[in-house]
């Protein structure tokens, strides 16, 4: 008895608002029942924190237990550890952990999170296992607490994520409602590990959601902003790398060194996303399984460890120390070479855990080395901008780089020259790699991931537009003749029907006063009329067929699905897919049995013809010509004697 009154309270605030099913036209879609799924997007927001908090506790647990020796839940550098050449199994140990658990436990915690999440997503209706939630974070803390080269971005999106995705699947919602609260888990998680509610709504928006669109966006927003606020209690606030403050106006020279930058960026991005994939080949071309895979990636780590210790771990530290302009050319020379293979090579063999803190080490130290010969503006400036152009190139997400690099430092002055370096970067892989370091790993999956944003030309045109006024109707009732003209052109006749009537496949019926009873197919209209399939030639036969009164309503669909012409192609489109139907009357919303026109699915394809128009057909619609033009071989003259 509750339950259906639920439902009923349910359907009714769905519907309130949907100006679309009403026949009215508004910028949005959305529907009220948003607020439902926003509230409990805010309870996921609070949980995404404290799985977070979970997961660094986790991590500087497992980094004080592997070269420390000691209980200590603290974040902790592995670099001042004292095991010496022993550094070099930490990572192994950590590594073979790992690669059990995901032969046994679950074999979606390898990889660095976000591919998987994209994943769950588009192919999995937005439904990810039970034992994800517990493994991913667990092996993260594994692999990044032994010394992996990580980031704990990419396993709490991806642990946050399953956490909103068990959430939504405890309760009746749709493939669209699940993703939402699947990314409002990730957003959560991430806005609560860095302090950073905005660059996690726009990292969902841009890797994620895959629309924009407030059904979608509000909720992940309020999860963000829950999470953020949560952190200030069990974390802490306050920025994750201060910076020293930097010039408001950089100058055109400034501005230029940016490009620079940006360029540079790209270049290396674009390095970085072929050396990963180049050590995922070269793996999978070795002769044992899979699960062994992390165990070599973790002896390349471990000796680079042993080259380079600041290479190991998070780096929380080394990004902090290179926006403070207190590095060495020596540090700066470890990040590029030691940090960049034994990322690269660790994350190819498949454990687990995420890119963004290698990143931001990677574009820090790019920075750094441009800043020996780029102008002075202050310690950490192109250091910052390397970082946020690194992201934006890498991740194909250039306004997450750009806010997600503020809300770290908290320096708004930096945001001109990170838009410049950002886009320019994006821009520079966008031309030279045709997928991403998170989308590279679906495509090989043998899946496709589009992430341009437009406009459906669907959504912009109408069925007035495109609907045709030049249909055959029929009456009720109709003679032999009439049908078998109609079916078979001028068989009883001498006059041959028009070749609009021989392919049209949908008639609508009408009544005396022109009104709309139903419709009937070719078909119905063949099984009517007996020898169809064939023509006769018995004069006989025909003249018993065209003395016959057929009655159409025998045959017909009283109750057909129907289109308005002040409705957008879109609509329409949708209705065919759920009736199956390729055909429809148009008829006049308010007298829905006034007849006006019909439309079929190849009526539906002028839109996208005119959408590859637009984009293909090149012209030059204003033409440069001279003001004052002589109009005539007399005033030529005069100005010439002029």
């Amino acid at each position: 008895m509750l339950s259906g009154v639920w439902r009923k309270i349910v359907q009714f605030f769905s519907n309130l608002g949907n100006h679309e099913a009403l026949g009215k036209l508004g910028d949005f879609t959305t529907t009220p029942r948003v607020i439902f799924i926003s509230v409990l997007a805010l309870g996921i927001g609070t949980i995404g924190a404290v799985v977070a908090l979970i997961l660094l506790r986790l991590i500087g647990l497992f980094t004080n237990l592997f070269f420390f020796q000691r209980w200590d839940t603290a974040l902790v550098s592995p670099a001042g550890n004292h095991l010496g050449f022993l550094v070099i199994f930490v990572p192994v140990i950590g590594a073979l952990i790992i690669g059990l658990i995901a032969r046994y436990g679950s074999e979606r915690i390898r990889g660095h999170g976000i591919p998987e999440a994209i994943e769950a997503i588009l192919i999995n209706g937005s439904r990810v296992e039970p034992k994800v939630a517990f493994w991913k974070p667990l092996s993260s803390a594994l692999s990044i607490g032994s010394g992996g080269p990580f980031g704990a971005e990419g396993p709490i999106i991806m642990t946050g994520g399953a956490v909103g995705s068990l959430v939504a699947q405890f309760i009746h919602l749709s493939s669209s409602e699940r993703k939402t609260l699947l990314v409002a888990g990730a957003a959560a998680g991430m806005s609560a590990t860095f302090n950073s509610p905005v660059a996690a709504v726009l990292l969902a928006v841009e890797l994620l959601l895959f629309e924009w669109k407030p059904r979608s966006l509000i909720p992940v927003a309020l999860a963000s902003v829950v999470a953020d606020v949560v952190r200030h209690y069990i974390i802490g606030q306050g920025p994750l790398f201060p910076t020293p403050p930097h010039p408001a106006f950089i100058g055109p020279l400034g501005i230029l060194s940016c490009v620079l930058v940006g360029l540079l960026a790209g270049a290396l991005s674009s390095l970085l996303t072929i050396a990963v994939y180049a050590s995922e080949d070269a793996f999978r071309k070795l002769p044992i399984h899979w699960m062994w895979w992390p165990a070599i990636g973790g002896l390349v780590v471990g000796i680079g460890g042993l080259i380079f210790p600041q290479a190991l771990g998070v780096g929380y530290d080394t990004i902090g120390a290179l926006l403070q302009g207190h590095i060495t050319v020596q540090v700066i020379a470890g990040i590029l070479i030691v940090k960049a293979i034994i990322w690269s090579v660790s994350l190819g063999s498949g454990t687990s855990g995420g890119v963004l803190a290698p990143l931001l080490m990677m574009g820090g130290a790019l920075g750094g080395l441009e800043a020996m010969f780029l102008p002075n503006l202050g310690p950490g400036f192109w250091e910052l901008v390397s970082m946020g152009a690194i992201l934006g190139g890498t991740m194909r997400s250039p306004f997450t780089g750009i806010i997600f690099t503020l809300e770290l430092t908290h320096d708004v002055n930096m945001l001109l020259p990170l838009l410049v370096a950002s886009m320019l970067a994006h821009g520079f892989t966008v031309i030279v790699m045709r997928r991403s370091i998170l989308t590279e790993k679906i495509s090989r999956r043998g899946y496709h991931l589009s992430r341009e944003y437009a406009t459906d030309p669907l959504e912009i045109l109408f069925i007035r537009e495109v609907m045709r006024t030049n249909i055959v109707a029929l009456n009720e009732t109709m003679s032999g003749a009439d049908l078998h003209r109609l079916l078979h052109g001028g068989d009883l006749s001498e006059e041959n029907s028009p070749t609009s009537r021989r392919m049209q496949r949908l008639f609508p019926v009408l009544d005396a006063n022109k009104r709309l009873l139903g419709v009937v197919t070719r078909r119905d209209l063949e099984a009517l009329l007996p020898g169809s399939t064939g023509q006769t030639n018995h004069n006989g036969s025909q003249a018993q067929i065209g003395e016959k009164t057929f009655t159409l309503t025998s045959a017909m669909r009283s109750q057909p699905v129907v289109a308005y012409p002040d409705e957008p192609l879109r609509s329409t489109v949708y209705r065919m897919a759920e009736s199956g139907y390729t055909r429809l009357p148009v008829v006049d919303r308010e007298h829905p049995d006034q007849l006006l026109g019909m439309v079929s699915l190849q009526d539906l394809l002028k839109a996208r013809v005119r959408n590859l128009d637009e984009e293909r057909r090149r012209e030059r619609v204003l033409k440069l010509s001279l003001l004052f033009t002589p109009r005539s071989s007399e005033t030529r003259q005069e100005l010439s004697e002029r």
